[in-house]
């Protein structure tokens, strides 16, 4: 596996990461706990150097199973992890980045990893209620203190990135990026590159949906929260199926998948952006980690945008409530 540096932060890790929401939150009933381990060790086995949790994940037991599968290799792999709400009954309860706040999260954390430090701690969202210096200072004094390596930001907009940069170096941004979602492009990339600041995409694969494998038809289990995605309604996913066929065509022309496609694409935009595509099933993974291998023509990759920007998708990509916690 290539290995790519988060900007000019210093963190190098593999070009692929693995996000490992989706083994016990969000996409229906959690996956068999030796079956989840087993998938992240094979993870690291072909190359991956870099995870993806939360303490909202599970709510925590998403930690404890990236901790558990990654304690043996704890010295060759990158762990990112976040903080930003009360969970109170194992649900988030708002947000809440104050200091003292963060400070506990860091400790239950590092007990629920079984590490001594987190690589790359994430403001979960942006608390308007926190200055984000003093965020941001907080996490400096961790960073002293040994307890964390990296702060890093998901979903802020431009100006909160500044801000933040300010009084610590930002080493990622975490946000949603891909094919069917570019409106980093606008404003926070090149924030990101002035900075010199690496670009973690969350749900580089449109949640699923740029594989091909999702149709107006799909039906969700009651616990996957797409069911609360506008994007992903009947209607939607209908009408969304055009920018699935520009990518299956391209992938059929070069005899690969669409989502080798998908994340190529991404790892083609700029040579700080780290993709972390998540899955349940270890036949996907070693799927997506072919990506890496797949180069994509200056031509194919004008083809694409020429074709992409005559497509219209349909949807937001969260509902309402979630919608407001992010750009911010």
């Amino acid at each position: 596996m290539q290995r790519r540096q988060l900007g000019k932060s210093g963190l190098e890790v593999s070009a692929l990461g693995l996000g490992c929401m989706g083994l016990n939150h969000g996409l229906g009933p959690p996956t068999d706990h030796k079956t989840a381990i087993d998938l992240i060790r094979t993870a690291v086995d072909k190359g991956v150097t870099f995870f993806d949790t939360a303490e909202v994940y599970g709510a925590f037991t998403n930690e404890e199973l990236v901790g558990e599968a990654l304690e043996p290799v704890r010295d060759q792999v990158v762990i990112a992890t976040k903080f930003g709400f009360n969970i109170k009954d194992g649900k988030m309860a708002g947000l809440n980045s104050q200091p003292q706040h963060i400070r506990d999260v860091v400790a239950a954390s590092l007990k629920r990893l079984r590490t001594d430090r987190i690589d790359l701690l994430y403001q979960h969202r942006v608390d308007p209620e926190v200055p984000i210096e003093d965020v941001a200072g907080t996490v400096s004094d961790l960073v002293k203190e040994g307890k964390v390596r990296y702060l890093g930001l998901s979903e802020a907009g431009a100006g909160t990135i500044r801000r933040a940069h300010a009084v610590h170096p930002i080493a990622a941004l975490q946000s949603e990026y891909s094919l069917w979602w570019r409106e980093p492009e606008q404003t926070v990339m090149p924030t990101l590159e002035e900075l010199g600041i690496g670009f973690v995409p969350f749900s580089p694969l449109g949640k699923g949906f740029l594989t091909g494998a999702i149709t107006e038809k799909t039906q969700f289990d009651k616990n996957d929260f797409r069911l609360t995605v506008p994007r992903f309604s009947e209607a939607n996913r209908k009408a969304n199926q055009t920018i699935v066929g520009v990518v299956n065509a391209l992938a059929t022309s070069k005899k690969i998948t669409p989502a080798q496609i998908a994340l190529a694409w991404l790892l083609a935009q700029k040579p700080w952006i780290v993709p972390i595509p998540g899955t349940t099933r270890k036949a996907r993974l070693l799927e997506n980690l072919g990506a890496a291998e797949v180069s994509l023509s200056r031509t194919e990759l004008l083809d694409i945008d020429r074709t992409l920007r005559t497509v219209t998708v349909q949807g937001e990509r969260y509902a309402p409530n979630m919608q407001a916690l992010v750009g911010r």
